[in-house]
Order: structure tokens, then sequence, then C-alpha cells
């Protein structure tokens, strides 16, 4: 089968970053799917790993999470799939990727895709809605509905991918006063258009814009990007007793200022439950499908930017060098061998 990969990590300016090759198509074991593939998106996760992950000897390594696709087989205690289902998944990064025609992933983590979506729209959605949908309800646990009204949630980057569908579901399924930030005229539109209330500037001091807001101080954070250059303004802005939740990486972090308000920090990484194999796995097999509703229902819209083309190296490359400039709005998606 075709896939894209590489053999060792090199920036993305490299010849070898990303390879075409021909791999043996996976066989899927007794609780996947085997999917073939019909459109991805790139993720910055995947830039993080091709850049730092060396495949086993001998070996390539497939990036790849977000994926659509039809289902071609299935394992043998796979419940509530059948052959030929279009289907819509994150899959795991500890398995082979999707950048490859054929795919095997985990049934309880994968959902019908939206109806009323294209592949490509469709193909936009699953990583950052599972990110996206724990952060708020299993990190933060924001409550449904009216009786959250009343608190507010700062966005911070959101424009991103994982922003630009935390929004939505903030907006859609909770009484949050959701305030995004944003530093460019477009950038602050996208948040607007996506049902974000305020939109304030990251490159300006957070308290005062959200002191113009009437926002002395707010309940909790979502901070996407670049979270040790902001945790002292957080620290500043948040209510006693408030939260934080974050996902992105960094070398260290001192969480000590946290203490006098009683801050508390939560992770988000959407990958635990299928490293470990939690008992909640198919939690994720059943938000998606909430995502799929909501998009088939017209409350959610997908945060598809930009469709560079086939699923090989070269476009690739390019979807990579997108999400590394730090200019990318949405997501970036693939499509078709």
């Amino acid at each position: 089968m075709k896939a894209v990969g590489y053999h060792a990590p090199h920036p993305i300016d490299h010849p070898q970053a990303l390879l075409d090759l021909e791999l043996p198509a996976p066989t899927p074991g007794p609780h996947d799917l085997l999917v073939r593939v019909r459109a991805v998106s790139v993720n910055p996760v995947d830039t993080k790993v091709r850049k730092s992950a060396a495949p086993e000897a001998g070996a390539a390594k497939v990036l790849g999470w977000d994926a659509v696709g039809t289902v071609e087989a299935l394992g043998s205690q796979v419940q509530g799939f059948a052959v030929g289902d279009r289907v819509y998944y994150a899959g795991s990064i500890d398995r082979p990727g999707s950048n490859a025609e054929l795919h095997a992933v985990d049934a309880r983590i994968a959902a019908r895709a939206p109806a009323t979506l294209s592949d490509a729209q469709a193909a936009a959605l699953p990583l950052t809605s599972i990110t996206a949908y724990e952060l708020l309800f299993d990190r933060l646990r924001v409550a449904r509905g009216a009786a959250s009204q009343g608190q507010t949630l700062l966005v911070m980057g959101g424009a991103g991918g994982v922003g630009s569908v935390l929004i939505q579901l903030a907006r859609q399924l909770t009484g949050l006063r959701v305030v995004a930030t944003a530093s460019r005229a477009e950038t602050r539109q996208w948040c607007l258009d996506l049902g974000a209330h305020d939109v304030i500037d990251h490159r300006q001091p957070l308290a005062p814009q959200l002191a113009a807001l009437g926002l002395p101080q707010i309940d909790m954070v979502a901070s996407l990007t670049h979270t040790a250059d902001y945790f002292a303004q957080y620290v500043e802005c948040l209510k006693p007793q408030g939260q934080i939740a974050l996902i992105d990486d960094m070398p260290a972090l001192d969480v000590v200022p946290l203490k006098r308000k009683s801050l508390s920090l939560h992770w988000e990484l959407m990958f635990t439950r299928p490293l470990f194999g939690t008992p909640d796995l198919a939690a994720q097999g059943a938000l998606l499908a909430e995502v799929a509703a909501l998009a088939d229902a017209g409350r959610l819209r997908s945060t598809l930017t930009a469709t560079l083309g086939p699923i090989d190296a070269e476009h690739l490359r390019r979807a990579h060098a997108l999400l590394e400039s730090g200019t990318a709005i949405g997501k970036v998606v693939l499509e078709g061998f």
C-alpha cells in the first residue's frame, strides 16, 4: 500500500523529512477496524513527532492521526460497525499513523463520520474535537447547559485547531461566556464567527483587556499554546479557586504561584485513553458520535480552512511547514491518494 513516512527525524526542509513509501497492509486486531483512508488532517503533534521520534531500526515511521475512510474489514470482537461504514477518528500515538491507504484503528475510539460533511470537512474534526471535549468536560468538569451560566472561559489561541472547536462546544453545550484570544484581524473574525462572545489580543496584557469587558477576574483558562509565556498572567486574571487546563509542551512549569489562590491545573492529552487502554476507552467513540450529531444538526461546523492536495510526501511537507509557521487558521487537510 502507499504511505508517507520517514526513516530518521529531520527538519521539514530536509529532502528526507517525509517520503513516499510502499508498505505492507496492516492486519486488524480483534478490536480493530481496517479502514481505507480517504482524507487526513495534519496536527501540531505530527510535526513534533517528525522532528523528535526516531523509528525502530530498519523501519519507517508513518505519521497521521485524524482520518476519514471506509471500513474494509472488522476484528473478531468489533461491535456496532459494518463493512462499508464511513468512519472518522484520531487513532493512537503508539500505533502506525493514518497517512496510508489502509489503516487499523481500535473501533472503540472511532465513530461514523458526519453525514452532512465531505471527507475533507470531517477529517478536520476528530483530534481537535476529542481534545476540546475532554478539556471542557473531563478536565475542567464544566456543567452542561444553563448550570454554567455566569462563569467565564478564556480560550488562549482561539483560531487554532483545538480552539476553533472548543469555542463551538462551549457555546453549544454550556452557558459559559467565552472570551477567545487572537492577534490578527482575520483570526479575530474567525473566533467571532465560531461564537466567541469577545476576543482580546494575546500580544497585549490580558488583565486590562478583560477588565474592559467587565471581567476583573475569570473562572477558567484553556491554555492551548505558549503556556509558559502566559502563566503568570493566568494567575493574575483567575478568580480564587479558578482552573487552568493546558495541552502544550514545555521543559518545566513552576506551579507554586497557584497556591495562594488555590488554583487547579489540569493536563489534557487526548491520546491518554488509547495509550493506557482505560476502562472508559469507548468514551472517545461516543463523544465523536455526539460531535457528528452536532455537525449534522448544523450546530457545529467543520474547521477546515485548506485542502492542500492528495496524501503524498510533497503535500504533507507543505502542510507541516504551514503548521510550523504558526500562521495556520483552523485545520489543513489532504484528500485521496
